[in-house]
């Protein structure tokens, strides 16, 4: 018979997230939940935030399907030259090779989870850029509770 390991899950608040910018002046943030930098795993699970107008660079990755799940606000996704609206609800899937980018559109933040498989180096990535902060109005729509 097979002995089974029973673990704790790993349980993290939005306060202890780390949050980065990739380039000082870029319009949008990734809040890293989970990472194998930190954590026995191989994919990236982070969030993103993008202020109005911000917008990830048009990018593509050889090995890592990327995917999005848009928490709220709205905005436009691209891949390969296809270009749809996403809002609140949307789930997104980007594949190995798709050259992609996602833009805020709308007059607020846009929020969307975000994960890759595998890691492709993200994780180093984002952590390579300035740290930054989540403040109220991004803990507030991580916790789902109303915005002060």
């Amino acid at each position: 018979m097979q002995s089974l390991r029973c673990m704790l899950p790993d349980v993290k608040s939005p306060r202890q997230y780390q949050a980065f910018r990739i380039t000082p002046d870029a319009r949008n943030r990734l809040a890293i939940v989970y990472d194998p930098t930190t954590d026995d795993i191989s994919f990236t699970f982070c969030i993103e935030i993008f202020d109005v107008g911000g917008k990830t660079p048009l990018h593509q990755h050889p090995f890592a399907a990327e995917m999005f799940f848009i928490l709220k606000g709205e905005g436009i996704a691209s891949c390969d030259g296809k270009t749809v609206p996403i809002r609140a609800g949307d789930s997104i899937l980007v594949p190995a090779t798709g050259t992609h980018e996602i833009i805020n559109t709308g007059s607020e933040r846009l929020y969307a989870v975000c994960i890759m498989v595998p890691n492709e180096d993200f994780a180093e990535l984002i952590r390579s850029g300035t740290p930054t902060e989540l403040d109220e109005e991004d803990l507030a729509v991580l916790r789902h509770s109303p915005i002060p």
